[in-house]
């Protein structure tokens, strides 16, 4: 592209009050509307003492403008400004300040913050119920939990101290909040945050895990999920806690547990015999004998867990075992040995593959950190715990915006892919006979998807909004 000639002339203004940034917006929070955010924030969220006597006011008002703001890509309280520029405040009502947010967010206590989390619960329930969000629900879906370290800076961060953390594949210790998550997902959908619970940053990974993964598996079910659910985690999760919320629920687990001694002596008594080589990406058949090439084998014990509690359980020990590539010139090869304990039924190989598709969660915390969660913008740690929430309802409405766009690629996308595509068009606000008219760009590239979602949203046969 080549710029024109005589720009050095021209003078820019902001001056436009018809002019929409984010068009997107509109039928994003539509969509919120349909399934009943502000009725559940509205019965759910409530301050019966406040620091500042306005600043609770209106919490549904309040928790949509922050919902708003991180769907167009504010990462901090600041960046909340960009939903009042232009003609935003002729298409919605209760456009708030930034300050008054910041105010709204500092009002909250770890009893506020359950009560929003409520909120992210019964509002992924309700999309569901409106959009197809997880296909094949009936037959399988997933539950993954993991922890993420983010890091802060400065004296004034209310819950932040050191923690362990992984950067380009070492541990380091760094300062932060750890925010513990679990999402919902099936082999055929993107996934969807089912609870956050922000921590210090000090915080053993599997703290609260239990309870967490019990609140997963209910919400998985009032979302439809009437098939086998599984439950997949790292060593951190591999506990009798957790696995007894598995089993209490009825439903499978597929948990690593932390290598100590009788792992150890399970995994040395499996037969050479017994180890499976596991068709991976990238694994490749012999042309002269047709055998299966890979770095990776598995095989499988009976294995008791947590022998010393009350109730110990019995199922499986899958272990994989790869060639450790630092000692390839040893005598005899050196393997790295991973196990996971599980009661899934599934054949060995498929039950591994299964279980390192756990990392989808990996692509969660990727979404939050390219949006919302790049920053912990308050001081106060509570602030700070309902600011990661509203980030994960925004997460899943705009999953739920991407599955009514009718695109197969833009069902799974990226939320920095959405945003751009569909979120951030700009558009023209014009009222001829007092009819709101959004012009948006000519050939725009993903005009198709963006009318789509529209006309899902605000078609008369959408019916009336879900009750709370």
């Amino acid at each position: 592209m080549k710029l024109h000639h005589g720009w050095n002339k021209a003078t820019p203004v902001f001056d436009d009050e018809n002019l929409i940034s984010c068009a997107g917006v509109v039928p994003l929070m539509g969509l919120a509307e349909q399934t009943a955010l502000s009725d559940l924030i509205t019965d759910k969220v409530r301050f019966k003492t406040t620091r500042v006597k306005s600043a609770a006011a209106n919490p549904a008002g309040k928790v949509g403008s922050i919902v708003a703001g991180m769907a167009v890509g504010a990462d901090s309280i600041d960046d909340l400004d960009v939903i009042r520029s232009g003609g935003m405040k002729r298409l919605f009502g209760a456009v708030y300040a930034p300050a008054t947010l910041g105010q709204f967010l500092r009002e909250f206590t770890h009893g506020h913050t359950l009560q929003l989390a409520s909120v992210l619960r019964g509002h992924l329930v309700n999309l569901a119920s409106r959009c197809d969000l997880l296909p094949g629900a009936e037959d399988q879906v997933f539950v993954d939990i993991d922890s993420l370290l983010r890091p802060v800076f400065g004296h004034k961060k209310q819950g932040a101290s050191f923690g362990h953390t992984k950067v380009a594949g070492r541990q380091v210790l760094q300062k932060g909040l750890s925010p513990l998550a679990t999402i919902i997902s099936t082999p055929g959908s993107a996934p969807l945050i089912a609870g956050v619970r922000l921590r210090a940053g000090k915080a053993g990974s599997g703290k609260g895990a239990a309870t967490m993964v019990a609140e997963a598996i209910t919400t998985a079910r009032a979302a439809g999920a009437s098939g086998e659910i599984l439950v997949r985690g790292d060593s951190a999760y591999g506990s009798s806690e957790v696995v007894a919320a598995c089993l209490k629920a009825g439903v499978r687990f597929s948990l690593v547990l932390t290598k100590n001694s009788s792992v150890t002596r399970a995994i040395d008594t499996i037969d050479d015999k017994a180890w499976k080589t596991v068709k991976y990406p990238g694994s490749f058949e012999d042309p002269d004998t047709g055998e299966l090439i890979s770095d990776a084998e598995v095989a499988e014990v009976e294995f008791t867990a947590f022998p010393s509690t009350k109730k110990p359980v019995k199922a499986r020990l899958i272990v994989r075992r790869v060639r450790d590539q630092a000692k390839l010139d040893e005598l005899f090869p050196v393997w790295r040995h991973h196990p996971f304990f599980t009661n899934s039924t599934e054949k060995i190989d498929a039950a591994d593959i299964t279980h390192r598709r756990h990392a989808i969660i990996e692509t969660v915390f990727a979404d939050l950190i390219d949006g919302a969660l790049a920053h912990m913008p308050s001081g106060r740690f509570s602030a700070n715990s309902a600011w990661a929430i509203c980030a994960a309802i925004t997460h899943n409405l705009l999953r739920a915006a991407s599955t009514l766009t009718d695109s197969t690629t833009m069902a799974v996308a990226r939320g920095q892919t959405l945003r751009r595509q569909i979120i951030s068009v700009p558009a023209r606000l014009a009222r001829p006979q007092r009819r709101p008219w959004l012009h948006l760009p000519e050939h725009w590239p993903w005009a198709t998807q963006w009318l789509q979602l529209w006309q899902q949203v605000f078609s008369p046969r959408t019916g009336p909004p879900l009750p709370a």
